[in-house]
């Protein structure tokens, strides 16, 4: 009963803020709006731990609340659906997730949410609103590598709900160093949905999506930095040259998102 993780957090408190969170989010995947899943059979395969998903970013916290959900409704047995809420009665305790240590703090809500799986780092482009150029602190490396080695880690390796920003090098240097199974997943719809923190519904009726892609193959000792980077770029959909393929109104709402940085519907 009084087990910790790694990270010193009760598992049965964990577990209950799991399932009580996960009853008051479900209709915002499954009720105000819908999620349409893709891929969730590459869920069940993976094994207990060493698994990193790099994903692109719409909300501060739907995104990863919608990817608990997912993950923990594939282990059950649900095939690309959130069906049935009886798959949080056993939740997956050994999921984390990377978030920016400013926005984890930023209020009892996320403070909450952080002791359900947070590794909360320091970014070293961006604080309070402002550009910044800081080291990157060994700490927050190596918590990820404990998340790793207990289990498995969702992180945005953008840093940012903006599209197609650069992706951080650091992302690949975790990936070189720790050398986990790397899943991509793409999601949309949910800066339709949401407001920028996730938190409240701005329009209902919203179609969200969630492809869950099948592990990438890396040469973890040879392929260089730059070439992980571009990899992922492409995996999650982000890369520069996708741009072009985008429609009209969509790149309009990303250039206003660019200039406002806030989603535009």
């Amino acid at each position: 009963m009084f087990k910790k993780n790694p990270f010193g957090h009760y598992d049965i408190l964990k577990t209950w803020l799991i399932r009580v969170f996960g009853v008051i989010s479900h209709r915002r995947y499954r009720g105000f709006n819908e999620l349409q899943i893709d891929g969730s059979e590459h869920i069940v395969n993976l094994p207990e731990r060493k698994v990193l998903f790099v994903s692109n970013h719409q909300t501060y916290f739907a995104d990863v609340v919608a990817m608990f959900h997912v993950f923990n409704a594939s282990l059950s047995g649900r095939q690309d659906t959130l069906k049935n809420l009886g798959y949080l009665w056993k939740p997956k305790l050994n999921i984390y997730f990377v978030a920016a240590k400013e926005t984890m703090r930023s209020g009892l809500l996320p403070r909450i949410l952080a002791y359900a799986g947070s590794i909360s780092i320091e970014r070293t482009w961006r604080s309070k609103g402002k550009d910044v150029n800081r080291q990157v602190k060994m700490g927050d490396i190596s918590k990820i590598g404990t998340a790793l080695d207990d289990g498995w880690v969702i992180t945005f390796p953008q840093g940012t709900t903006t599209p197609f920003k650069p992706i951080r090098k650091g992302t690949a240097h975790i990936i070189k160093t720790y050398k986990p199974i790397v899943v991509p997943i793409v999601i949309d719809g949910f800066r339709r949905s949401f407001d920028k923190k996730g938190i409240f519904i701005k329009k209902r009726g919203i179609l969200q999506s969630m492809e869950i892609k099948k592990p990438l193959d890396i040469d973890y000792d040879n392929e260089s930095i730059d070439t992980i980077v571009e990899k992922l770029q492409y995996a999650i959909e982000q890369h520069p040259s996708m741009l072009k393929v985008i429609p009209e109104e969509e790149l309009h709402a990303y250039e206003s998102a660019n200039k406002k940085r806030k989603w535009v519907t």
